[in-house]
């Protein structure tokens, strides 16, 4: 799957023959530039730009378009080379955009040759820039990478390529922005159906337009996965023939197909389902994007009519002022109008797409009143991932994404059971879905801290639970931490099913034989992992995974234990030990910057409904929902009891 970047994030590439994909609203240019290892340009002939598409390793496009190929031979340039870079720039007199934040932020993409994703960003938080230098592929230690860059120049790109060193930056700008303009000259528009052949008027963006060809301004953009088919919305019944409004023959072309779930790339069904998800995910992301940006900009318009129409102190009253805030305020409902027609189009494709999805997840990406649950067995081989909840958006709570996380799990999770970890704001949906599905006591209130401690540990057996069944039995074990011995009711289905052996010992002497073993586990596996002698291991060591629930924290924790929880923390996932924290972010406070680290190394997650997950490409605030099961389900302890039926066959 695609590594969606972060400004200043990198990413190894793996390969050094690739592919760069840019998407952008309006038309703009594309250019390359190979720069030392200082990023200095030696020359013009170190720019491959409109003007001079091809040098050594790089071809670029002669033209200005919104959707660009960028093809890169890392391994035929030369030595000298160490940093490529990807710029982008708006043309003079050809869009509309004159800024880069006037619009929707354009996005780049790395690929493989086939284009299989490799890393991608989306370029958020521009403003009067015109020229900006998008991600750039680096030399390290002799391997290549990509870093997200998003750095730009309000003075345009002479401003850019003087900054990389380049002295004759003026004259090569304005040799660009001429080559420019004779390719836009002579191109010839895009036919109207190539942009209309995917539902909603979406141009593909596998299949974008040839470069001889400049899309027109104002054209609608596919915020869709590139690497997921279409998913047309439901077809309009056709009348009888003969009744009003039918066709004059009884031919007609065929329905649209409908949605299908694994309609995405992979090998097996599985990552099939799991591209489809996380495509969905994006393709939500973006139209809401799109939608936010639209109606900021009607807002930001009427503003500016509104005050160009009362400037002058004459015009304010009679009738010209009261026409010309009419006319404003028409304009500004005629933009959010159209604005949130193309968003509800997108969503009834998605809400389509996810009727399908839904009932075709397996159990590790299935919601616990799945019926898949019913007939789960003890899995054969790990799962490429898990649910760890669901995720919406304010513009549309009917439509839940599932929140998939790779398994292993790279980094552990926190869940936040202190009642100011999050902002409880007036009346809410969320508030009653927390009500009615969690069986949660809440009230018009914010709930209290005994509440949010029993949904805590609820959803940390929640997870606990569906970790344990999604591996095979044998090779996943669940520990716990409880100094204050508080935790056994939540406990108790793991307790009661014999999946988690023994209650919790109390005290600080409990907290401290279970971080010492899990040391010592941690401390052996990494010293047989790098001697290739996993054989050699005591017979004591559980090579088993390990998920360590801590709960009460930081009661009965010394500076010593802490130490080794931060150990684990950064050391174990490598070794199939991960950490669950149930605790309240504000008590842990008193051991001051030494948990700091810690903190923001865990996944934050919360017992109850809260919009405090940004996703990587606008920084949406994503409201997430903990996956617990439905109030007065069995299903958790039906499910562990077979996992535990299955750990006495594998011993056995």
């Amino acid at each position: 799957m695609t590594a969606e970047l972060v400004r200043g994030q990198n990413h190894a590439l793996g390969r050094t023959r690739v592919e760069i994909r840019i998407t952008a609203v309006g038309p703009v240019v594309a250019a390359v530039t190979l720069g030392d290892a200082q990023g200095r340009l030696p020359g013009t002939e170190a720019v491959a730009h409109p003007g001079a598409p091809r040098r050594t390793g790089i071809e670029v496009p002669r033209q200005a378009a919104v959707e660009h190929r960028l093809a890169v031979d890392l391994g035929a340039l030369s030595d000298a080379v160490h940093r490529v870079s990807v710029l982008l720039a708006l043309p003079t007199g050809i869009g509309a955009l004159t800024t880069f934040g006037a619009a929707a932020p354009p996005s780049v993409r790395v690929t493989d040759l086939d284009g299989t994703g490799l890393a991608g960003y989306t370029l958020t938080g521009l403003g009067a820039e015109s020229a900006v230098v998008a991600v750039e592929l680096y030399r390290r230690a002799g391997a290549w990478k990509v870093r997200a860059v998003g750095q730009g120049y309000a003075d345009g790109l002479a401003a850019l390529l003087r900054d990389q060193g380049l002295p004759q930056a003026a004259e090569l700008a304005a040799e660009i922005e001429e080559a420019v303009g004779r390719g836009h000259a002579r191109a010839v528009p895009a036919p109207a159906p190539a942009a209309a052949s995917r539902p909603g008027g979406h141009a593909c963006p596998q299949h974008p337009a040839p470069d001889t060809a400049t899309p027109s301004v104002g054209a609608p953009v596919d915020y869709r996965h590139p690497k997921r088919r279409a998913t047309p919305a439901p077809a309009t019944p056709t009348p009888p023939v003969g009744a009003p409004g039918a066709p004059a023959s009884p031919a007609s072309p065929p329905a649209p197909s409908l949605p299908v779930a694994g309609d995405a790339a992979g090998w097996s069904m599985e990552e099939r389902l799991y591209n489809q998800v996380w495509g969905m995910f994006e393709d939500l992301t973006r139209s809401v994007a799109a939608y936010r940006s639209a109606s900021d900009f009607a807002e930001s318009r009427l503003e500016q009519e509104l005050d160009t129409a009362l400037s002058d102190p004459r015009n304010r009253l009679g009738t010209a002022a009261d026409a010309a805030r009419t006319a404003a305020r028409d304009k500004h409902a005629a933009l959010v109008t159209r604005a949130r027609a193309a968003l509800d189009r997108d969503l009834a494709q998605l809400a389509a797409e996810s009727e399908v999805v839904e009932p075709a997840l397996p159990p590790a990406f299935a919601r616990w009143d799945s019926p898949v649950w019913q007939a789960h067995r003890s899995a054969q081989e790990r799962p490429m991932a898990l649910r760890l909840g669901e995720l919406h958006l304010p513009e549309v709570r009917d439509l839940r994404i599932p929140m998939l996380v790779r398994l292993p799990l790279e980094r552990g999770l926190w869940i936040d059971c202190g009642p100011d970890a999050y902002a409880w704001r007036g009346p809410d949906p969320d508030r009653a879905y927390a009500r009615r599905e969690l069986g949660s006591a809440l009230t018009d209130g914010p709930p209290d801290e005994a509440e949010l401690r029993r949904l805590s540990l609820e959803t940390a057996v929640a997870l606990a639970a569906r970790m344990l069944a999604v591996h095979p039995a044998g090779e996943f074990a669940v520990q716990v931490i409880d100094p204050g011995g508080t935790a056994l009711p939540a406990l108790a289905p793991l307790l009661e099913t014999g999946v988690l052996p023994a209650a919790p010992v109390p005290g600080a002497q409990g907290v401290a034989t279970v971080l010492e073993g899990l040391t010592r586990r941690v401390d052996l596996v990494q010293m047989a992992v790098r001697s290739r002698a996993a054989d050699a291991l005591p017979p004591d060591v559980d090579t088993a995974d390990q998920l360590l629930i801590v709960h009460d924290f930081p009661h009965g924790f010394d500076d010593r234990a802490v130490t080794r929880l931060r150990y684990l923390a950064d050391e174990g996932p490598a070794v199939g030990v991960h950490l669950l924290m149930v605790a309240d972010r504000a008590q842990a406070r008193e051991y001051g910057p030494v948990l700091d680290p810690l903190w923001r190394s865990l996944l934050r997650i919360t017992p109850v409904p809260d919009a405090h997950l940004a996703d990587p490409w606008v920084g949406h605030a994503w409201t997430y929902e903990p996956p617990l099961a439905p109030r007065g389900s069995q299903v958790v302890r039906q499910v562990l009891g077979r996992v535990a039926e299955a750990r006495r066959e594998h011993r056995s």
